[in-house]
């Protein structure tokens, strides 16, 4: 793989600035954003004065652990522009979530907060190792979801040429691979994976390809995803984190060079960790719930937005921005089976080291005889474990696995190639079959 650290001189002022002077800034901006929320948006004023807490009452960094949590209900309770804090007519752009599980949450932005927003995922797809003048190819699907053009618009600030290709048509995703030579590509881990299988179905060496890194975000994906993707196609593989009640994507970043964590962009987005029970700020280094505060945004601020991604705030590295770890994976997405906690990512990690099994798995839950049971459906790799013995011993070799690390039995089904559906967004690891109690 080729070394793509970018030049020190040109990074941001900001990325590379003293712990002290970020500091001072967040404060200065926190104190805005409070200020902001409070006078223009009603749940704001409302849940500050329930609180008992007043913006002027935020007179250092720490202050800010008195004010009130946002949840996404708070947001569908304000469906669709209660949360506004400038007039209708000063929006330029509005987003929404696909609201799978209840109402949209929908967010807007300002012109400024749309600079804001390609500014920092410029500087993402920097730190990642795209350079200006790399051709981009775009796999987040476009429209409501912020993905698809908060990365273009990014890409285009960095000074890159930007192929829109979207989610879906996978055929014709390789073709524009193969005939436009992008360098870098910016899709979902799991959908990456899936074009892997497509460039092998089509016979394309996915070694071979123009692709010198991928950008991966919009849902957890472990290092071992990152070993077969690096593995596989020779090119580095960087997570990218954002949330559309945030901003989209472009909150935080690896850096190429060290792939050590993703670096908070914390002069636009105050980060805290808190216990997800209590509600208690953690200090760094302690594993909890990731929480957001918006410093800069004008249409719709956010005040300690709980996002339910489980992370911990480490130092920075590369930067002087706080780093926080791959995310582990979230409150809301955490199985409970027979008082263990299980996530679809350790199971991933788990099985990508056993031979002959390929990244493509889902959890199903069922309830026989009252007992949840959880089974894990993970696709033998192409041409491999063709045999039912072969099955039978990399499915024990993984039941073996889970029950050692994470304390609980499951049952494990080996299937065929291509069993498992493919997801061309993001994708849904866990099927529950249980009836209600």
């Amino acid at each position: 793989m080729q070394n793509l650290t970018p030049p020190r001189e040109t990074l941001d002022p900001i990325e590379i600035a003293s712990v002290d002077e970020i500091r001072g800034l967040q404060l200065e901006r926190l104190q805005w954003s409070l200020r902001h929320a409070y006078d223009a948006v009603p749940h704001y004023r409302k849940a500050f004065e329930a609180a008992e807490v007043h913006p002027d009452d935020l007179r250092s960094l720490d202050d800010l652990a008195r004010f009130p949590f946002t949840a996404k209900q708070d947001l569908r309770d304000n469906y669709p522009f209660g949360m506004l804090a400038v007039p209708q007519e000063q929006v330029a752009r509005v987003h929404a979530s696909s609201g799978t599980t209840g109402k949209p949450t929908v967010v807007a932005y300002t012109a400024a907060d749309l600079d804001v927003w390609a500014s920092v995922v410029a500087r993402s797809l920097r730190a990642s190792g795209v350079r200006p003048g790399m051709k981009v190819h775009v796999a987040y699907g476009y429209g409501l979801f912020t993905g698809g053009l908060g990365a273009h618009y990014g890409a285009e600030r960095l000074g890159c040429t930007v192929i829109p290709v979207s989610g879906g048509m996978t055929e014709r995703q390789i073709q524009l691979i193969v005939d436009f030579a992008p360098e870098a590509i910016l899709v979902t881990p799991s959908y990456m994976l899936a074009l892997i299988d497509e460039m092998r179905e089509q016979g394309v060496d996915p070694a071979a390809t123009s692709l010198q890194v991928g950008v991966f975000g919009a849902e957890p994906w472990t290092d071992a995803v990152r070993r077969e993707v690096e593995d596989t196609c020779d090119m580095h593989a960087v997570d990218i984190y954002g949330l559309s009640e945030v901003i989209g994507p472009g909150v935080a970043n690896e850096c190429v060079e060290t792939k050590d964590g993703l670096h908070v962009w914390e002069d636009h987005f105050y980060p805290e960790v808190i216990d997800p029970v209590t509600g208690k700020v953690l200090p760094d280094g302690e594993e909890g719930e990731l929480v957001f505060t918006s410093l800069t945004k004008q249409a719709m601020p956010i005040v300690r937005y709980r996002t339910r991604d489980l992370t911990r705030l480490l130092p920075g590295t590369a930067r002087s921005m706080r780093r926080i770890e791959k995310i582990t994976g979230r409150s809301d997405d955490m199985i409970i089976l027979r008082g263990v906690n299980l996530f679809p990512s350790q199971v991933e990690e788990l099985l990508l080291d056993v031979p002959g099994l390929a990244p493509h798995f889902e959890c199903v839950l069922s309830r026989p005889e009252r007992m949840d049971q959880l089974t894990v459906r993970v696709e033998a790799r192409d041409g491999e474990l063709t045999a039912t013995d072969e099955r039978e011993r990399a499915a024990a070799t993984l039941r073996e696995r889970v029950k050692a690390r994470i304390g609980v039995s499951v049952g494990v089904e080996v299937v065929d190639p291509a069993a498992i559906t493919r997801s061309i967004g993001k994708a849904r690891r866990v099927r529950d079959l249980r009836e209600p109690r």
